[in-house]
């Protein structure tokens, strides 16, 4: 098939490689030339495992090519996917300017030929229906269906997620574009559901309220796991062999951040409360999530009875999970900030979010090339994101680099026992 995509952040730059690497000519289309110069010479903008080597070979194989021209990529397929950003306002709401600036070129562009759109950004629902009505009143005689396939890639494994869904959501008004995008992705799973426009956009954001509701109610549980001297990887454990619970996202830390979670419950919490219903749990949701990243200060002002100005901790982990370079909404830029209040130094360690880092946080922080050299004379370590590098270093390590035997665990990625035999003070969120 020939597929355009438009927007090449993570859903667009990955959804369109693998849809090339699935044998379909695919153009992706990009409003910055800069961007688009960039990866015709290779140079991905996004740290994704897989990825630079998917572009790299379908572009030399000719199914996959990059242009700002979006007007061309629109009138040479069959399939016009748009995946351009939704941030979060001020309300909560997600803004749908860029979708609605990218429906509009496309009402400009369509010829005669039978097109289907499709929206791949997570959406409000009732979205399918506005964009159609943009592009109708730019070509009231566009041949179109307007549907709704919403992603569901985890950063950090989303070529993986791409090749091997739990399932595909189509959300079409017509059999004609159903049977378009069934094909499209008959190759990646038969687990297909097929409904209508409305409850596809809203499966989107209910699958990702439910995850951020488990992980904030493992963090609450952790809590009060503290307050017990109780274990939450026990209780995590023991909860999740019950088949009706699942032990997925039941790990306890300092919250849950990226580009989804956070957006995407309040963008749903927005939605319900534009129709006067006001919802209780996914505010709970938010509000534990929001405090969670505090536990570790909170743990570290305990061990140094409330006096921390001056101290200076290692912050071993800048992006919000391993394996993405995407700092937003991540834990660590919350926890530098408030460390900055407190009077303490930081000394910072990423492999890849750095650069990024840099632009966002305004602390004065020392950046190591390495996670050792983060360790340094540190009076403690804050182990927050749970990259491999990390959770590598050994209970020796951290007691010969740091300065005070302090580590505080906010992945629960270390082990307590090993890390207590060794003379540290350890402490984990929820653990004994």
């Amino acid at each position: 098939m020939n597929v355009a995509v438009i927007g090449t952040g993570y859903v667009g730059l990955v959804s369109g490689t693998c849809f090339a690497e699935l044998g379909n000519q695919v153009i992706c289309v990009d409003n910055v030339q800069e961007k688009v110069d960039r990866l015709n010479e290779n140079e991905i903008p996004i740290y994704e495992p897989g990825l630079e080597e998917l572009v790299g070979k379908n572009k030399a194989e000719n199914r996959l090519s990059f242009t700002t021209d979006i007007g061309m990529a629109v009138r040479e397929s069959d399939i016009i996917l748009i995946a351009v950003g939704t941030p979060e306002t001020e309300t909560g709401a997600a803004d749908m300017s860029f979708v609605y600036k990218v429906a509009g070129e496309i009402g400009r562009a369509v010829n005669d030929t039978y097109k289907v759109i499709v929206n791949k950004s997570t959406v409000p629902v009732g979205t399918s229906e506005a964009v159609q009505q943009i592009i109708e009143k730019q070509q009231p005689a566009a041949d179109i269906d307007v549907c709704s396939v919403p992603e569901f890639l985890r950063e950090g494994s989303a070529v993986k997620d791409t090749f091997h869904p739990d399932r595909v959501v189509i959300g079409a008004s017509s059999t004609r574009a159903s049977d378009m995008l069934e094909e499209l992705h008959q190759p990646l799973t038969g687990q297909i559901v097929v409904t209508d426009p409305r409850s596809s956009e809203m499966i989107k954001y209910a699958s990702n309220a439910f995850l951020a509701t488990k992980i904030s109610f493992i963090n609450e549980m952790a809590n009060i796991c503290d307050i017990y001297d109780a274990d939450v990887n026990a209780v995590a454990r023991g909860m999740g062999l019950d088949h009706r619970i699942g032990p997925k996202f039941l790990k306890a830390g300092i919250g849950y951040g990226g580009s989804c979670f956070p957006k995407d419950v309040k963008a749903l919490k927005y939605l319900a409360e534009e129709k006067d219903y006001h919802p209780s749990l996914l505010q709970a949701v938010n509000d534990v999530n929001e405090q969670q990243n505090r536990r570790m200060i909170e743990h570290l002002t305990r061990i140094f009875d409330d006096d921390i100005e001056g101290l200076t901790i290692a912050v071993l982990g800048l992006a919000f999970k391993p394996n993405t370079d995407d700092i937003r909404e991540a834990p660590a830029l919350k926890i530098i900030e408030d460390l900055d209040a407190k009077g303490a130094n930081v000394q910072a360690f990423d492999p890849v979010a750095v650069d990024n880092a840099k632009q966002m946080i305004t602390a004065d922080v020392y950046y190591a090339d390495t996670a050792l050299e983060a360790l340094k004379d540190a009076d403690a370590a804050f182990l927050v994101t749970e990259w491999a590098e990390c959770k590598a270093l050994t209970a020796s390590q951290f007691k010969e680099q740091l300065k005070r035997p302090v580590v505080i665990d906010g992945r629960n990625a270390l082990d307590p026992g090993i890390m207590k035999a060794e003379g540290i003070i350890y402490h984990g969120i929820g653990r004994k």
